[in-house]
């Protein structure tokens, strides 16, 4: 029996709630009616304001202008994140958007790279990427070249709750309805235990066929009316804490986040036109709320404009994303910390994946199963790439970082580290959103040095190979130069103002 789609209601608002609004009503139009219930009394988390490439692709097909986006949400460009006291104490590294050197034939980069270490030319990985040397520089412009050796890859840092309500405005000019009020109760219906209905506070009942979840931790329809069930992760990801304070900007706005470990976690810095915002995120088990707002608060570098807000998560996932008639989307699907700014992009993917699987005619399991059998490996390909940068620190401070490097990772990830340990090799995984140039990058910058590289590697004699890792570095390094800082970038091509 057909059970057409008429009717979606998105429960909760924020970044999820607007995305999801406004991507679904973009593809479906005028064939679906499109409700969105928020109240203004609920708060967002508001902690991802770091994002990942393909955030262009999302802002792209809604036919957002570049430029006005950037205004709107006071956003800044990013083109990596700094690791800091990752693998030990004063040690840094990045992790950039690029692709460190150039395609040399059959064997990446890194294998040649390689062969040049054990020659005797010592040159850092990122030597050769044009990402990080901006990033050193603070420079930026869009290169109009279809030359990969000057591809700079890059993302936003942006305040989501005004992203959100940019969205939002957008979303209700193209005809999304909004609904004030609070959900005072789901609705199932007693047969099927599809959700029939929300129930306001008001008394009124909003009814749809598709719901999409988009209440945050709370998980009021995925968890709480359909009592779905969730995957813990404490186990490999034992920060279940977080601190946010936004801070006056500084004179000069980093092309990049900053992600700093501490004792028992990690401080992330990441500017906006406006100001910047802070956080630490933690662990309850090895280190007080109190001491942890001590940490944040005093390695801030300019004035806190509020006091630390505090959040509460379990990192892990809801063990089906999409249940019955119910598809949960951002913070009700699940919760991985932000240390590789992939909370927005997991909201864009879900709501892509929906329209994808869209039941047009009905709701079938089919589409249900494979749904949720891709969200699985998503979610689980980002908490391995999470995971690694704990489990290969090699500091030995305190009990919290001497932990995480004895624990037992999922075999998947224990396989990748291997490999690339004996032989330089990264194999991609099947809905991994990390190239294998990030797990490259990360990998080194912990402190894997492979054994061995492809014997491919060889053929080039040992000058022709000084010669052409010589050529590509200069190359990398030959636009800088004539590029813009940073700031003045952001004001000739949006009229980003500061402050």
């Amino acid at each position: 029996m057909n059970n057409p789609i008429k009717k979606i209601v998105i429960a909760g608002g924020g970044t999820a709630g607007w995305m999801t609004a406004a991507l679904l009503k973009k593809v479906l139009q005028h064939s679906v009616d499109i409700e969105l219930v928020e109240s203004e009394e609920i708060g967002i988390i508001g902690v991802g304001e770091a994002t990942i490439p393909p955030i262009q692709t999302f802002n792209s097909f809604l036919g957002l202008n570049e430029p006005e986006f950037l205004r709107e949400s006071k956003a800044t460009l990013k083109l990596a994140i700094r690791f800091e006291n990752w693998k030990k104490i004063g040690e840094q590294y990045y992790h950039t958007f690029g692709a460190p050197g150039a395609n040399l034939g059959f064997s990446p980069f890194q294998h040649y790279w390689l062969r040049g270490l054990q020659e005797g030319i010592n040159t850092s990985l990122w030597d050769y990427d044009l990402n990080y040397l901006c990033c050193e520089t603070q420079v930026f412009s869009k290169f109009d070249t279809p030359d990969p050796l000057y591809q700079v890859p890059y993302a936003y840092h942006l305040d989501s709750g005004l992203y959100g309500r940019y969205l939002r405005r957008l979303s209700e000019a193209a005809g999304v309805k909004r609904i004030e009020g609070k959900i005072a109760h789901v609705k199932l219906d007693s047969s099927s235990g599809n959700v029939t209905s929300l129930v306001m506070q008001s008394g009124a009942e909003i009814s749809g066929d598709l719901f999409v979840d988009c209440t945050g931790m709370r998980g009021l329809l995925i968890q709480d009316a359909l009592q779905t069930g969730y995957e813990d992760w404490k186990h490999w990801l034992p920060c279940d804490r977080a601190l946010a304070v936004p801070s006056e900007r500084l004179a000069q706005t980093l092309p990049y986040t900053r992600s700093i470990a501490r004792s028992a976690g990690w401080q992330w810095r990441i500017p906006l036109t406006h100001r910047n915002g802070n956080g630490l995120v933690y662990s309850s088990t090895h280190m007080s709320d109190d001491e942890a707002a001590n940490i944040l608060l005093n390695n801030l570098e300019s004035k806190p404009l509020a006091d630390p807000k505090a959040i509460k998560f379990r990192t892990g996932r809801t063990q089906q994303q999409w249940n019955k008639n119910v598809v949960a989307v951002g913070l009700s699907s699940g919760f991985l910390e932000p240390l590789e700014s992939t909370s927005i992009h997991l909201i864009q993917s879900a709501v892509v994946r929906l329209l994808k699987l869209f039941p047009h005619q009905s709701i079938t399991q089919t589409q249900i199963d494979a749904y949720n059998q891709e969200s699985k490996i998503e979610y689980e390909t980002v908490r391995d790439f999470i995971i690694l940068h704990y489990y290969l620190n090699e500091r030995d401070d305190t009990e919290f970082w001497r932990e995480l490097q004895y624990m037992d990772v999922p075999e998947r990830l224990s396989n990748k580290i291997q490999l690339f340990r004996e032989t330089g090799s990264i194999f991609s995984d099947h809905l991994d959103i990390f190239h294998d140039s990030s797990w490259l990058q990360v990998m080194i910058g912990q402190g894997i040095m492979p054994q061995d590289y492809h014997p491919s590697a060889k053929v080039p004699s040992l000058d022709q190979l000084r010669a052409t890792l010589s050529q590509i570095a200069a190359a990398k390094r030959r636009p800088l130069s004539q590029l813009l800082k940073h700031d003045d970038f952001l004001q000739q091509y949006a009229g980003a103002s500061r402050g």
